[in-house]
């Protein structure tokens, strides 16, 4: 399912326009990474959470020379499912 198709399925889920649907899931979506990418938590109880993940610094190895290089530490986002998303994917 693409955004296209998601915005469609919200629009007849909520029984609203697609344009006000497009509109909420674009809001819901960019507050989800501003918030994130400022460094803190969005739980959405039964869906799951968003947080930002420090990524140490390794060892990696450059695919064409195959000579050694050291990845640098960063910080990326992470998704972890709430209960009720996990269990109703292994139910179906």
């Amino acid at each position: 399912m693409n955004k296209g198709e998601l915005v469609d399925a919200i629009a007849a889920k909520a029984q609203v326009s697609k344009k006000d649907a497009d509109a909420a899931l674009t809001a819901v979506l960019e507050t989800i990474v501003e918030a994130v990418s400022q460094g803190d938590k969005v739980t959405l109880i039964g869906f799951g959470s968003f947080e930002p993940r420090d990524r140490q610094a390794r060892e990696g190895r450059n695919p064409k020379s195959g000579e050694a290089m050291t990845i640098p530490a960063t910080r990326v986002p992470a998704f972890a499912p709430g209960k009720l998303f996990k269990e109703k994917v292994a139910s179906d």
